[in-house]
């Protein structure tokens, strides 16, 4: 069995580590603050990210019509169905959440932060988009709750970052990550698998490079080709090619054996909304990926992290 795991699984879930550090079920909950991002309104670029949607990868977020409480207490009716005695991470989801005056954060922020069974927030920004006065402040908050900042990089690859029309360096990545952790500030990446031409060697890499910094925690998501995005057009223009089912599953596991042991996988494929996808169809069968993603690396009798080499 996998040192950080009590199931048949062979990689560090979100599952287990919140189990075991706060000894409860521990959900997010997904929030729609209202934000816009940097790399929308032109302020280090416009239109942003090719695959971004028109919610800002907040597709699962709440409703944005609706206060960030009444959006919270929507979601942890359903979920107290569930598990009555769990305890919930707030989640700020959409765009870019710490793009806004620290002021403004602080209210949403501590609203959240007030109810009750709230443990902790979980933030998703750009490393480019957090000052040093809301890191200041966010120093302060990790003291308060259990705090992380989930940073979106998708790519270690310049050519693909550009195409993709990221806008920030791997520079401003890695300094980000490195301010933060200054901060004893929990750190979750992002990445993407199947990014327009990046071969399996690229996607792998990725994982190695992320592996050396003093990250905590992972998303791994497969790229979602949706309506009403920039990407959409390029695929319907250049028709470039995806990744299958099956290749997913093999890259995903070969990351996992590159993956540093002690980093939490927060998240292993995408999610997205069926009415929104144009490509891979496959990718609607997410708990079929998951159970694949665990006989492949039964099959291999491997784990998280077999392969990972520091550098030094």
């Amino acid at each position: 069995m996998f040192k950080y795991s009590n199931s048949n699984k062979r990689y560090y879930t979100l599952d287990y580590f919140y189990k075991t550090k706060f000894n409860s079920k521990v959900f997010k909950v997904s929030l729609n603050a209202g934000f816009t991002c940097p790399n929308k309104d032109g302020k280090v670029g416009i239109g942003g990210c090719i695959y971004c949607s028109k919610t800002g990868s907040g597709e699962y977020a709440g409703d944005i019509k609706k206060d960030l409480v009444t959006q919270f207490n929507e979601v942890k009716e359903m979920m107290l169905k569930k598990w009555p005695k769990a305890k919930y991470i707030g989640y700020f989801q959409a765009n870019t959440n710490t793009y806004a005056d620290v002021n403004i954060l602080k209210e949403k922020y501590e609203t959240i932060l007030n109810l009750d069974n709230v443990v902790g927030l979980n933030i998703a920004t750009r490393p480019d988009s957090i000052t040093d006065e809301c890191l200041d402040y966010l120093e302060e908050l990790a003291k308060k709750t259990y705090l992380t900042i989930e940073l979106g990089l998708q790519t270690i690859h310049d050519k693909t970052s550009k195409f993709i029309n990221r806008c920030h360096s791997l520079k401003c990545f890695e300094d980000m990550v490195t301010e933060l952790r200054k901060r004893n500030i929990n750190v979750v990446v992002h990445i993407i698998n199947g990014l327009p031409y990046e071969t399996k060697e690229m996607m792998i890499d990725t994982v190695k490079y992320l592996s050396n910094l003093d990250i905590q925690g992972i998303k791994i998501h497969m790229l979602s080709i949706l309506k009403d995005t920039k990407l959409a057009e390029i695929y319907k223009l250049e028709n470039f090619k995806l990744i299958t089912r099956d290749e997913y599953i093999n890259i995903v596991c070969d990351q996992l054996e590159h993956l540093r042991e002690d980093i939490v996988v927060n998240r292993i494929t995408g999610d997205p909304k069926v009415s929104d996808l144009i490509e891979p169809d496959w990718l609607v069968k997410k708990v079929t990926i998951l159970n694949d993603i665990d006989k492949e690396m039964a099959r291999r009798n491997s784990y998280q992290g077999i392969k990972y080499q520091k550098k030094d």
